[in-house]
């Protein structure tokens, strides 16, 4: 297991984890958290989805893409071992405890260029740092695909963990987000990159 940054990473080409003959197994949560409900999930290999505002609609499709795209039936594990540590991990975060996750991911659900911008940006946008959408694509090669970043960092399975909240506009902008602009607002805030709110 690599350690990235404080991110392990235990299925680095790949391949939910096997729940035996029956095929992969997904455990599932939905956490309180500073920014509203956030689903986990993980499989063996490691932590494979973070949802942001995890009500039941939400809930719903996110564990339909991930029937879908790892073949296996999500089960609800608010006990479980495997999401034990990714939810320690979070409520440290949002304490203002912990930088660094140091979790196993799972990146079973990327692939191609959007895996290599994802690993770049856990391994190489700190806490309380920023990076452009343009200097991140010519961190892994691709100068000229500042707007393949952006869509990257909108299908990113991870948000929070792999911080694609750190990747702004370079006109300083904060550009896009899935869980939306003012969530992103709350995540550089609590990072010390935008000031808090007055109220």
């Amino acid at each position: 297991m690599d350690s990235v940054n404080g991110v392990a990473d235990s299925a680095v080409d790949g391949g939910a984890g096997s729940g035996g003959a029956g095929g992969p197994t997904v455990e599932w949560s939905v956490v309180p958290s500073a920014i509203g409900p956030l689903l986990l999930a993980a499989t063996s290999a490691g932590l494979v989805t973070v949802a942001f505002h995890a009500r039941p609609a939400v809930r719903d499709a996110a564990l339909g893409q991930l029937r879908a795209r790892l073949g296996a039936e999500p089960v609800e594990a608010p006990g479980s071992d495997r999401l034990a540590e990714a939810i320690r991990a979070l409520a440290e975060y949002f304490a203002g405890e912990r930088q660094d996750f140091g979790l196993r991911l799972d990146w079973s659900l990327t692939a191609g260029f959007q895996r290599e911008a994802l690993r770049e940006l856990a391994s190489g946008v700190p806490y309380g740092t920023v990076i452009g959408y343009g200097a991140l694509a010519a961190r892994v090669g691709r100068p000229d695909g500042a707007q393949a970043v952006g869509a990257a960092m909108g299908s990113n399975p991870l948000p929070v963990v792999v911080p694609c909240h750190r990747v702004v506009e370079s006109d300083g902008g904060l550009g896009g987000f899935g869980g939306g602009l003012e969530t992103k607002r709350q995540l550089l805030a609590l990072e010390g990159v935008l000031p808090q709110p007055l109220f």
